[in-house]
């Protein structure tokens, strides 16, 4: 009898030729399953592959009578319950590998958005606004400046990558640094996590939300950085304390903010979506259909590999 698989979004089919030859897969009939429908479909599946924004409760889990492995579908785990999951002997995964670059290009561009103005600048010829002239809508550059990176992993390495061919100084900080070697291939320079923000003139999150990492960005360290930083969030939304940010950019005090995620997203805090210093990206770091689709084939890998024993692209227990 073939296993089954709960899919709780209804995404692209072209992801799931492979996993599709081998499993009876459930999508939802319209965009996304509800809870309530998860829990009547979970009893009957093998294996979960949720969206990285559904939350995988203890309650869910518990539904989930045959369930064995849950494949996330992204690269943060914040999601799922992992340590109750691990308690019922259940697997769980997530795509590390496809979100490192359209993560990276996003985060970069957010980055030359927010220092050229080029969201504001878009809106006032639109609206016939505008002013011309050699002095008006001046921003700032890239090159020459210091890009300071908190968490250097694989998509904070593809950021430097990007820097350094524009021309910027790369610093970082990180759980654990570098060796010598990954250094010197971003000619990047590791700082204390103050020395960072006091240094930077632009400061990129790439760090998974833990409780460590909740809210590392507070009303303290936006005080540290530089009058005009720009800061860059395509990690996710709680590691910044969203009102002391307002705080900070209303006050002039940050040069302007880039960001991708939210602490209590999908709201937004309203100010942030009245400030032409700030540009906002509705969690789109992976939104790529080549993304979308390379996310589903590793998530489905990944099944694949566990019900045949196999070792897995990833597993987070």
């Amino acid at each position: 009898m073939r296993k089954k698989v709960l899919i709780t979004y209804n995404l692209f089919r072209e992801g799931f030729v492979e996993l599709e030859k081998e499993f009876d897969l459930i999508f939802p009939p319209e965009k996304v399953f509800t809870q309530e429908e998860l829990s009547m479909q979970i009893g009957d599946c093998d294996a979960l592959l949720p969206m990285f924004n559904l939350t995988v409760n203890r309650k869910l889990i518990d539904a989930g009578k045959k369930l064995k492995i849950i494949a996330n579908y992204g690269v943060g785990y914040n999601n799922i319950d992992v340590g109750y999951a691990t308690q019922k002997g259940i697997a769980v995964t997530n795509t590390p590998d496809p979100v490192i670059e359209p993560t990276a290009e996003l985060a970069f561009s957010l980055m030359a958005a927010v220092a050229r103005r080029i969201p504001e600048c878009d809106r006032k010829l639109r609206e016939g606004a505008i002013k011309w002239g050699v002095l008006e809508n001046l921003g700032t550059g890239l090159y020459g400046k210091t890009l300071g990176i908190i968490g250097m992993g694989r998509i904070g390495q593809a950021i430097a990558r990007r820097a350094v061919a524009s021309g910027m100084k790369v610093t970082y900080h990180n759980r654990n640094r570098l060796d010598a070697q990954t250094e010197q291939r971003y000619d990047s320079t590791y700082l204390s996590f103050n020395d960072l923000l006091q240094t930077s003139d632009y400061i990129s999150l790439n760090m998974p939300l833990t409780e460590d990492t909740f809210h590392l960005i507070g009303e303290n360290e936006l005080n540290r950085m530089k009058k005009s930083a720009i800061l860059i969030n395509t990690a996710r939304g709680a590691v910044i304390d969203e009102k002391a940010l307002v705080r900070s950019l209303a006050s002039g005090h940050l040069g302007g903010a880039g960001l991708d995620v939210y602490e209590h997203e999908p709201d937004i805090t309203p100010q942030l979506l009245t400030m032409d210093n700030v540009v906002l990206s509705p969690h789109n770091g992976t939104a790529t259909i080549d993304g979308r689709n390379a996310m589903s084939r590793y998530a489905a890998e990944n099944i694949t590999r566990f019900f045949r024993g196999e070792k897995l692209l990833s597993r987070i227990n």
